[in-house]
C-alpha cells in the first residue's frame, strides 16, 4: 500500500466533494452557464481521478501502478483547479493549463494499463 498516495487521493476526494457542494450552493446563480459547466466538469474529473488514485494507493501494487496513481491524482488536480479558476473569472490564458491535466490523466491510465499487462 502506498500510504502517501492513498492519503493524497483521499484528500483530493474530500476537496472534490467540498468543491462540488460549494459550486452547488454558494455559487448557485452566481456563475454563467458556461462557468457552471466548467465547475461541474472540474469537480467530476477531480473526484473520479481521486477515487482511481485511491484505488491504486490501496491496491498494494508497485512500480508503474503507483506512477500511474500519482499521474491520475496530479492530472485531476491540475485539470480541476484550472477549470475552477476559469469559472471564477481567471484570465482565459489559464485554459492553456487544462490540457496538461488531461495529459497527466491519460498518462496515469496508460501507466496503469502497462502495469496490469506486466503483472
Amino acid at each position: 500500500m502506498s500510504k502517501t498516495l492513498t492519503f493524497a487521493a483521499a484528500l483530493l476526494g474530500f476537496l472534490a466533494v467540498a468543491a462540488g457542494a460549494f459550486g452547488a450552493h454558494a455559487l448557485d446563480g452566481q456563475l454563467t452557464e458556461k462557468a457552471a459547466d466548467w465547475w461541474q466538469t472540474g469537480t467530476f474529473y477531480l473526484l473520479t481521478h481521486a477515487v482511481a488514485a485511491f484505488a491504486v494507493g490501496v491496491s498494494g501494487q508497485k512500480g508503474l501502478f503507483v506512477t500511474g496513481g500519482w499521474c491520475l491524482a496530479l492530472g485531476g488536480t491540475v485539470f480541476g483547479a484550472s477549470l475552477y479558476a476559469l469559472a471564477l473569472g481567471a484570465p482565459s490564458i489559464l485554459g492553456a493549463i487544462t490540457p496538461i491535466g488531461g495529459i497527466l490523466m491519460l498518462a496515469g491510465w496508460a501507466f496503469a494499463a502497462i502495469g496490469a499487462i506486466r503483472r
